[in-house]
C-alpha cells in the first residue's frame, strides 16, 4: 500500500508539472495583454515600462521557470487587472463555487441514488418507467435554457427565489460563505438545481444499470437463501457493490461541477470562479487564467487520488492487489 501511495504521488506529481508547461505556453499565445493594460494614445517607452513591470518584455522559457519557481510557493503572479496577487483574486471567489458544487452534488446523490434504487429493482413499473424517462429529458435539456426557465418560473413568475446574486455571507476563517445564512441558501437553490439537473440524471441511470447486474449474481441469491432480510440485502450486498462506478462518478463530476460551472454562474449572476474566468479571459488577465487552470488540475488529481483511496475501502479487492 505504501508504494502504491508513493507511485500515485510521483504520478500525480508529474501530472502537474507537465500540465504547468501545457497551460502557461496555452495561455501565453492568447492575444496580447498590452493592448488591455496601456492607453491607445500611449508613448512605446510607457509602453515598455508596463511591460518591464509585468515581466512580459521576457523570454517565454524566462516566464515560464519564474512562474513555476513561484507556483512552488504558493505565488501565481499578480493580477494585471485586480492588482492582487491571482491566486487571492481566486480564493475569494472560491467559497462560492464549492458551495455551488458540494449543493448540487449532494442534491444530485440524495435524489440519483434512490431513484435509481427503485428503478433498477423495479424495471416494469410504471413508475420506474417514468423515472427512466425523465432521465432522458434531464441529458437532452441544454443548461443555459433550463437556468432561464427556473428564472422565469421560480423568480419572475411565483416570486418565490431570488434570480441573481449569493445574498447575505457569513465570515469563517476569512472567507465569506453563503450556505450559513437563510438568504444564502435561498439565492443557492436555483443555481444549485440547474447543475444538479444532469447530475442526477447520470448518476440515476449508473445506479440503475449497477442494480440489473449485481441482482443475479450468485451472492445475492446467496444471502437471500440465509434468511437475509431484503433490506440487508439491498443495502448491504446491493448497494455496497454498486457504489464503486458510483463513487467513481461523483468524484469526477464533482471536478467538472466546479471547472465547467461558468454557464450557470454566468446565467445566475453568481460571484464564483466561473465567473472571474470569464472576466479574465475578456481582459486577457493571463495570471489569474493560468492560476485557475492550475487549481482545476491540482482539483482533479486530488479527487482522482481520494477516488481511488475510496476504492480500497469498498473492494477489499484492490486492497490485495496494492498489498495493504
Amino acid at each position: 500500500m505504501t508504494m502504491w501511495l508513493i507511485r500515485r504521488f510521483l504520478q500525480a506529481g508529474f501530472v502537474i508539472l507537465a500540465m504547468t508547461v501545457i497551460v502557461f505556453i496555452g495561455v501565453s499565445v492568447i492575444g496580447d495583454p498590452m493592448e488591455m493594460l496601456v492607453a491607445p494614445d500611449a508613448t512605446q517607452k510607457e509602453r515598455l515600462e508596463v511591460a518591464a513591470a509585468l515581466g512580459l518584455d521576457r523570454p517565454l522559457w524566462q516566464q515560464y521557470f519564474t512562474f513555476l519557481s513561484g507556483l512552488a510557493q504558493g505565488d501565481f503572479g499578480r493580477s494585471f487587472i485586480y492588482g492582487e496577487p491571482a491566486l487571492q483574486v481566486i480564493l475569494t471567489r472560491l467559497p462560492a463555487t464549492l458551495e455551488l458544487a458540494f449543493t448540487a452534488i449532494g442534491m444530485s446523490v440524495l435524489v440519483g441514488v434512490p431513484l435509481g434504487l427503485y428503478a433498477g429493482l423495479y424495471p416494469d413499473a410504471k413508475t420506474s418507467k417514468a423515472i427512466m424517462a425523465g432521465s432522458i429529458i434531464g441529458f437532452s435539456l441544454p443548461t443555459f435554457w433550463v437556468g432561464l426557465m427556473l428564472i422565469v418560473i421560480f423568480a419572475v413568475e411565483l416570486g418565490w427565489l431570488p434570480a441573481s446574486g449569493r445574498g447575505d455571507t457569513v465570515s469563517v476563517l476569512g472567507l465569506q460563505w453563503s450556505f450559513l445564512t437563510l438568504d444564502g441558501w435561498s439565492h443557492l437553490l436555483l443555481p444549485a438545481l440547474n447543475l444538479a439537473l444532469f447530475k442526477v440524471s447520470l448518476i440515476l441511470r449508473l445506479v440503475r444499470a449497477g442494480v440489473r447486474e449485481v441482482m443475479p449474481e450468485d451472492y445475492v441469491k446467496f444471502a437471500r437463501a440465509k434468511g437475509l432480510t431484503e433490506g440487508r440485502v439491498i443495502f448491504v450486498h446491493v448497494l455496497k457493490n454498486l457504489m464503486i462506478p458510483v463513487v467513481t462518478i461523483i468524484g469526477l463530476e464533482f471536478g467538472s461541477v466546479i471547472a465547467f460551472s461558468v454557464v450557470t454562474e454566468t446565467i445566475f449572476s453568481w460571484p464564483g470562479m466561473g465567473k472571474l474566468i470569464i472576466e479574465s479571459i475578456n481582459l486577457l488577465d493571463r495570471p489569474v487564467i493560468v492560476a485557475y487552470l492550475m487549481i482545476i488540475v491540482l482539483l482533479f488529481v486530488v479527487i482522482n487520488l481520494i477516488v481511488d483511496l475510496l476504492y480500497t475501502v469498498l473492494d477489499p479487492r484492490v486492497r490485495i492487489r496494492t498489498g495493504a
